[in-house]
């Protein structure tokens, strides 16, 4: 069964309108002037030229669906009758959009069989040559061939350029989909490994003067002051962060690298937090490859400042060019310091890893904690 190429447009009830107009044009041209002569001389060759004129054009409906079968069938009936040429001009000019050699071949020798087929048995008036008869059906089945396979090209190369802006379109806003995820991914890790930093040792600050009784005045308010310049730390990285979402122009505050880890320990140090570092790191590390370490260890400090506050931290980082980098940080389990969590932290961290090009593994090895990461050394 035959079907319609995606590249062949559906007809609109102007398009429709349109073609039935030009058959219609065709038909009276080819009969005018044969009507009034078989009407007055042969009638019954009349009467089978109309009723043979209007069943072409009742079959014209499948031409679509089954166009080489109209279109033979159409230029078999021109040869009985002069009305059923639109139709079968039509017809032939719809196969050829096609451009199936095959096809092509049997519609032009049906069209140009069926053509000298009517002059030789239909009664008229006229006294024309054979061959010129002959050439003129040649040049008009060439005519409609020809035409045909340029509406048909038309079609397809109009529908190819439309296929493919659909497709780029339909990609565009897959990449801007994508990126956009991949954006608020990175700014998720970012706020998180900042803010949750901050926020908890605020958190531990603030626990640590609820539950002692014993501080005296001064203690008291070197806590509180910790409270606030940690409260004031975690703002402004928030409105820096902000900013950069507001603004498209905005630019984030310089990124940590390798270089600022010492800080980032003396401000755990400084909250209370015991921290042995044990580091072997060649020098020059790349900064990508110094940031990531940099948040591994931020990441690792908070969670033990969260679910083990006062125990002792090791950090250990050992790395070459050619062995990469190796992060392992342990602390003791203990009790939870009653700050929230939900553990978006370590998956965070293990999506910065995997980026970077390296892995990451954490879970209890028994009474410990244990968190360990492998980053290449330029990743």
């Amino acid at each position: 069964m035959s079907t319609v190429p995606d590249y062949q447009p559906p007809i609109r009830w102007w398009g429709a309108l349109g073609r039935l107009g030009g058959c219609v044009a065709i038909s009276i041209l080819a009969t005018i002037e044969l009507a009034f002569y078989q009407a007055e001389r042969h009638p019954l060759w009349f009467w089978v030229g109309a009723v043979t004129g209007v069943a072409s054009y009742g079959v014209l409906r499948w031409r679509r669906t089954h166009p080489l079968v109209v279109a033979v069938g159409v230029n078999l009936l021109s040869i009985f009758s002069p009305i059923a040429s639109g139709p079968a001009v039509l017809a032939t000019v719809s196969v050829a959009t096609r451009r199936r050699s095959r096809e092509l071949v049997l519609a032009a020798a049906v069209s140009f069989l069926s053509g000298t087929a009517f002059y030789w048995i239909q009664p008229r008036d006229a006294d024309d040559p054979v061959w010129f008869d002959m050439l003129f059906n040649a040049l008009l089945t060439a005519a409609m061939i020809g035409w045909g396979m340029f509406i048909g090209s038309r079609r397809e190369l109009v529908w190819t350029l439309r296929h493919r802006a659909e497709t780029a379109e339909a990609e565009q806003g897959l990449r801007v989909a994508q990126a956009r995820a991949t954006e608020r991914r990175r700014i998720a890790r970012e706020m998180h490994d900042v803010l949750a930093h901050r926020i908890s040792q605020i958190a531990v600050q603030a626990g640590a003067m609820e539950f002692r009784e014993d501080l005296s005045a001064d203690e008291l308010r070197h806590g509180i002051g910790l409270v606030r310049q940690k409260s004031h730390e975690a703002l402004t990285d928030l409105r820096t962060v902000l900013g950069v979402l507001r603004d498209d122009h905005g630019e984030l505050a310089p990124q940590p690298t390798y270089a600022d880890l010492d800080r980032l320990i003396e401000e755990a140090r400084t909250a209370g937090m015991s921290v042995d570092v044990v580091d072997r790191v060649a020098p020059d590390l790349p900064d990508p490859t110094g940031r990531t370490l940099y948040r591994l260890v931020q990441e690792g400090l908070t969670n033990a400042r969260k679910h083990a506050p006062g125990s002792r931290v090791t950090v250990s980082l050992t790395g070459s060019p050619e062995d990469g980098v190796q992060l392992e940080i342990r602390n003791p389990l203990g009790f939870h310091s009653g700050t929230p969590g939900a553990g978006l932290g370590l998956i965070g961290l293990t999506e910065r890893a995997t980026l970077a090009g390296g892995s990451l593994d954490h879970g209890r090895h028994g009474d410990l904690f244990i968190l360990r990461a492998w980053i290449p050394w330029a990743s």
